[in-house]
């Protein structure tokens, strides 16, 4: 239900882990690229995901101890095979991993070399279909898939 209900339930004195829609949806669209090969949901880019925060600026620190942390979606309805499920959800929850699994500031500018030099490589050996970081391969796209984007507001 996004980030308002986390807030809404953690200033009510509930603990909650957070999961908008908005955010860490990890089987909604990573490009607006006609290639990108599941066109729905929010737009989600690998400095996305690493640029989310499990505590909402908008929230009192008083309530920041509430958020017990964070959790990623991959839901599978339009997720027809695991090479899809694949392609969807890395190396976004690499970033993910990340963001919730540490403490103090964050880089992309230093996450992303670790990312090429190490996890992307991990992936690789496990043969784990990812999303190439320039874009699908061909094998990965769909043309003429209609999609279900939806915008965020402005």
């Amino acid at each position: 239900r996004g980030e308002q209900a986390g807030m809404t339930a953690a200033s009510a004195g509930h603990d909650v882990v957070m999961c908008p829609e908005q955010y860490v949806y990890l089987d909604h669209r990573q490009s607006d690229h006609p290639d990108e090969p599941i066109p729905v949901g929010y737009l989600h880019t690998l400095a996305d995901v690493y640029d989310y925060s499990p505590i909402p600026a908008a929230l009192p620190e008083e309530f920041h101890a509430r958020v017990l942390g964070a959790q990623a979606q991959v839901w599978t309805e339009h997720l027809d095979n695991p090479r899809r499920v694949d392609y969807a959800t890395f190396p976004r929850l690499a970033a993910f991993a990340e963001v919730v699994w540490s403490t103090g500031p964050l880089s992309y500018e230093e996450f992303e070399p670790r990312l090429v030099d190490h996890h992307l490589p991990r992936l690789d050996a496990m043969g784990v279909e990812y999303r190439p970081l320039n874009g699908p391969h061909p094998w990965q796209t769909r043309p003429g898939v209609p999609g279900r984007i939806r915008e965020l507001p402005s």
